[in-house]
């Protein structure tokens, strides 16, 4: 192997590792807030300092005449997609374990392989749809739907993943050819407009009070933050660009064959985040059905790089999730 291509992979692997620590670190963070602060307000504060950050790097990138677009519809539907699964992600994530909801969430590479067939009119082999019920059997296994241990809030990182599904598939069916700088700029400020415009409807507080802590997250009054937690918003806000700049970096640096597996790297640090600020351990079940999400998805991966198919290459939220 030459050593420019160990170089170039390596570089890969290093970004998308360093995406992974600083967006695990704002799902910790986002969490640790959730009990105080709406949902829209973090997202505001977050959205603020990240898009201050990506314009710098929109700067140094060529300036801002990349961040014309010649669709600005495909734009516009993708920002919209993402911001609704980065708000079903951290709606789940106020009322779930952080471990848990993010191995749900890690059902979306099988939900964009059931939805290649009828939106993009791929041929999905046996062993695909296998690894395509095997990861919705884990869903099903860490949901437990008809059990009383079920919650419905469980429910809303399998929400983000559809979105972020459909995100992917609008993107493989249009094409995006903006920089990830420009894609990283779109996304910020849908979600500042967006969190902005909830605010303003509801940041009153007026539909607060529930027992329910998803539901109130979404609801909750605005509070003006004190110096500490401004400063852990900020931090936040900073988890967030390098994150989704590093990860998008990481693709177009590497290949996406050797790059995707190494975001499975979040599952493990957040059982270590659970554990340290919260005392949270997975029970026996969800680790079997987080080993058929992860097991599922990365047998996925390793298919379509058999096959040259184009993986899934964007987190949200989320990922700018």
């Amino acid at each position: 192997m030459p050593l420019a291509g160990l170089d170039k992979k390596l570089l890969g692997i290093l970004a998308v590792l360093g995406a992974v620590l600083a967006l695990s670190a704002q799902d910790a963070a986002i969490k640790l807030i959730s009990t105080f602060f709406p949902l829209h307000e973090i997202i505001l504060v977050r959205a603020g300092i990240a898009l201050a950050l990506v314009l710098l790097i929109v700067r140094w990138e060529g300036g801002f005449g990349i961040l014309k677009t010649d669709r600005p519809g495909l734009q516009v539907l993708r920002c919209l997609l993402i911001v609704m699964a980065n708000t079903m992600f951290f709606l789940g994530l106020a009322a779930l374990p952080l471990a848990e909801a993010v191995a749900i969430f890690f059902v979306a590479p099988v939900f964009i392989t059931a939805l290649a067939a009828p939106m993009l009119g791929e041929r999905i082999g046996p062993y695909r749809w296998a690894a395509v019920v095997a990861g919705l059997l884990g869903v099903v296994v860490m949901t437990r739907p008809g059990t009383a241990a079920f919650r419905i809030e469980a429910f809303f990182p399998v929400a983000a993943a559809l979105a972020y599904a459909l995100t992917q598939m609008l993107t493989r069916r249009l094409g995006v050819t903006s920089k990830a700088s420009a894609l990283a700029f779109y996304i910020q400020l849908a979600f500042l407009i967006v969190s902005s415009t909830v605010g303003l409807s509801i940041g009153d507080g007026r539909f607060s009070g529930s027992s329910h802590p998803s539901l109130e997250f979404l609801t909750r009054e605005w509070v003006r933050p004190d110096a500490a937690h401004f400063a852990l918003m900020i931090l936040i806000g900073i988890f967030s660009a390098v994150g989704t700049y590093l990860i998008s970096q990481a693709y177009r640096t590497g290949e996406a064959a050797i790059i995707a597996p190494f975001e499975y790297f979040a599952l493990p640090l957040s059982v270590l985040w659970g554990y340290l600020l919260w005392g949270e351990l997975p029970a026996g079940t969800a680790w079997l059905g987080m080993t058929l999400i992860v097991g599922a998805g990365l047998f996925l991966f390793y298919r379509e790089m058999l096959h040259g198919r184009p993986l899934a290459v964007e987190r949200p939220m989320p990922r700018n999730r």
